[in-house]
């Protein structure tokens, strides 16, 4: 597979909808990952990220105006030990419980399937990172709607050990905008991860459509020590809202 360049696969996508990169810095340091969602309804893009212990939730910005909480409403990262979930719904708890439980990260998420929302049957797409030892690998999973059947799922599971430095992997729910939304295709894609946490925060932010783009979580995580830095960045502020300030921590 041909590595791609990320910001040019998002700036000519102008609705991949969720999307998870995982991979390695291009100095071989850190574990990188970025989480972003985007909106086309008043109600998707009333969301900001929030921290959440180690993790991030998402929240009405303007809670006033919440319509429906199911599907949007969720903690899209948590870390249990050595490991970082990152996913686009709460399936994140799922496989939270289902390592707690001892199981893999594919069994914990036998027990899910794709997103109630027909037409869209939008996938639900999930990466677990591991971090120990000094040693890093991770995990993508997608689990679709079997050519649009609401009564058939199908599961992919992806694994990447001893990631190459300056590399990593993309997974969206969406080829691209549409009506209905046309489901992601094939295995994550390959792309290349360059500079430090603010340039690649920037890179992706700035290269996600303006119009649709709603929130990004991006984290380093140190693979000697485990120590992490984390970007958030909010199109909206919970508190300026109705303004349209845009927000970044």
């Amino acid at each position: 597979m041909v590595q791609k360049n990320l910001s040019k696969e998002l700036a000519a996508n102008t609705y991949p909808g969720r999307g998870i990169v995982v991979g390695r810095s291009k100095d071989g340091r850190y574990a990188v990952t970025a989480y972003f969602i985007m909106g086309r309804s008043a109600n998707s893009r009333n969301r900001v990220f929030v921290e959440d212990g180690e993790g991030i939730r998402t929240q009405a910005a303007d809670p006033s105006k919440m319509e429906d909480p199911s599907l949007i409403i969720y903690a899209p990262v948590r870390v249990l030990g050595t490991n970082t979930i990152v996913t686009n719904g709460d399936q994140t708890d799922t496989i939270y419980q289902g390592l707690m439980d001892g199981k893999t990260f594919g069994e914990s998420l036998k027990v899910r399937t794709f997103e109630p929302d027909a037409p869209n049957y939008t996938p639900r797409i999930s990466a677990l990172m591991d971090i120990r030892g000094g040693e890093y690998e991770y995990k993508m999973h997608i689990i679709k709607s079997a050519d649009s059947d609401p009564d058939s799922s199908v599961h992919f599971t992806f694994s990447y050990e001893n990631p190459k430095a300056g590399e990593g992997h993309f997974i969206h729910t969406y080829l691209s905008d549409g009506n209905p939304l046309p489901s992601f295709e094939g295995e994550p894609e390959r792309v290349g991860i360059s500079g430090d946490i603010d340039a690649f925060t920037d890179e992706v932010w700035e290269s996600l459509n303006e119009e649709n783009k709603v929130s990004l979580f991006v984290r380093y995580i140190d693979i000697r020590t485990g120590a992490y830095e984390t970007r958030i960045v909010n199109k909206l502020s919970a508190s300026a809202a109705a303004a349209g300030e845009k927000e970044r921590t």
